[in-house]
């Protein structure tokens, strides 16, 4: 193809790309770079008829709002706000690893830090919920295609309910049935025998809940893509297993299993980023006492009761994409070497 063609071909992509997703990125960086302006403060001097005069400290609103107005971005912080004690926390970080304490008071330490209590969470959700919502999937894939035609409409249509529900509804409405006055709640108190217990008290059982509704929601969109895969899977391979006497299991994985790896990693890739923003179960779950994420602590950023924390929020983002984009590096590469070794 000449370049001139290939040129005009990539353009429209090139450009949309260019407007919606490098120039947001490129504006949540220079955010980071910047902290608000604090309010401009002023003492006044108020007199009354009988009680004399006294001195209050009042904010001085149209000098803040000429100071807002001059940058509207904020003080340049540079690297500061990714530094601070509510993001990295490099000096805390350094006087708890030079204390003289145990391993344990350490992680105990550094865990009552906001950031790293946000990203434990997030990565133990994420490694849990992902590989256990593809095999969920997988497995539903598998069920589903030896049923016969007519049951499969509605088991499909059931299968796909946790996508067609919005996922904050539906966090809503499973918190509401694990509350201590819900169905589900009930049930484990009856099977417990401890008639108050409550998930919403209980750090251990929130997070299991978490966790549970993560898989239910993620299941789905694996077993749409494996469902797909499997229709792609050689017949005249699967008989010639057969009759080299291959039983049901050992047909899923030496025939359906390296079949469909390319799709397992495409939806891996697609789990892992969906999973590591995870925020709706803890909004719908009134899960903050319990369980933070890092997109969690955006949201908390956006809605500070003293002012939106913008640059606050757009630094926990950009920590949030490196480590996104650190955990998918072992897939891309992988990924890369497979089409250059096919390539070749």
């Amino acid at each position: 193809m000449p370049h001139r063609t290939f040129l005009f071909f990539i353009l429209p992509s090139a450009v949309a790309m260019f407007l919606f997703i490098a120039l947001p990125i490129g504006s949540v960086i220079l955010q980071s770079l910047h902290v608000e302006h604090g309010q401009v403060l002023v003492e006044v001097e108020s007199c009354t008829p009988f009680g004399g005069c006294k001195t209050q400290t009042r904010v001085d609103a149209e000098a803040t709002a000429a100071l807002r107005a001059e940058a509207p971005l904020g003080r340049w912080n540079g690297l500061g706000t990714y530094m601070n004690r509510a993001h990295l926390a490099t000096a805390e970080l350094g006087e708890i690893f030079r204390s003289d304490t145990t391993l344990r008071e350490k992680f105990a330490q550094v865990y009552q830090l906001r950031f790293y209590r946000a990203l434990f969470f997030t990565l133990i959700y994420t490694f849990v919920v992902t590989p256990a919502g593809i095999i969920v999937g997988f497995w539903i894939a598998l069920a589903v295609n030896r049923l016969p035609q007519m049951l499969k409409g509605p088991v499909i249509f059931v299968s796909l309910l946790p996508m067609i529900i919005t996922p904050l509804i539906g966090s809503l409405v499973l918190y509401w049935m694990l509350n201590s006055r819900g169905i589900l709640g009930k049930a484990l108190q009856w099977l417990s025998g401890n008639p108050d217990l409550s998930i919403a008290a209980s750090g251990p059982l929130m997070w299991v809940s978490l966790i549970l509704y993560g898989i239910w929601i993620a299941a789905p969109f694996s077993f749409v893509v494996f469902y797909a895969g499997l229709q792609t899977v050689p017949d005249d391979t699967l008989e010639s297993a057969m009759i080299d006497g291959a039983n049901r299991w050992e047909r899923v994985r030496y025939v359906v299993i390296p079949h469909l790896m390319p799709l397992a990693t495409f939806v891996s890739l697609v789990q892992v980023m969906d999973n590591f923003r995870v925020l709706e179960p803890i909004v719908g779950f009134n899960a903050e006492a319990h369980a933070m994420s890092l997109s969690s602590i955006i949201y908390t950023d956006l809605q500070a009761e003293n002012g939106q924390l913008f640059g606050s929020a757009a630094a926990t983002s950009m920590l949030t994409i490196g480590f996104v984009v650190i955990l998918l590096s072992p897939v891309l590469v992988r990924t890369w070497r497979e089409f250059g070794k096919r390539a070749h």
